[in-house]
């Protein structure tokens, strides 16, 4: 039986595949995304539907270089969009379907702190419903 908050659950967990601490660096980075937006991982009650499933919606908007659309109502998001894509490719970084992409906690945080540089991530999912990917 599988436990946990949907929406937090690795990839992992339903697929004959090792568990490892990497399962709470994916969960981390879904929480970021909430934190970020404001909102939670899944929202059936969104109009638009491509707005569902936020992980998707996110990285949809990061890779059309459109991230402004999801902090329109977020002034003080909008005045400094350059830490904003840094902190949402640590997350896009963190939530990697394939654990072995996924940094480690440490690593993370460095890079939240501006310690290390954060490269582009690739798409986080392998078999993505996306456009982008």
């Amino acid at each position: 039986m599988i436990r946990g908050t949907r929406g937090y659950v690795a990839p992992e967990w339903f697929k004959n595949t090792p568990i490892t601490a990497k399962i709470d660096v994916y969960s981390y980075g879904v929480m970021l995304l909430e934190i970020l937006f404001c909102r939670k991982s899944l929202d059936m009650g969104r109009e638009n539907e491509e707005e569902v499933i936020l992980v998707d919606w996110v990285y949809d908007c990061f890779k059309a270089r459109k991230l402004s659309k999801l902090v329109e109502e977020d002034e003080e998001a909008r005045n400094d969009m350059k830490r904003l894509e840094r902190l949402v490719m640590v997350a896009l970084w963190c939530i990697q379907e394939d654990p072995s992409l996924r940094p480690p906690m440490k690593k993370v945080i460095q890079m939240l702190e501006g310690v290390v540089n954060v490269s582009v991530p690739p798409c986080p999912s392998l078999f993505s419903s996306t456009s982008f990917c």
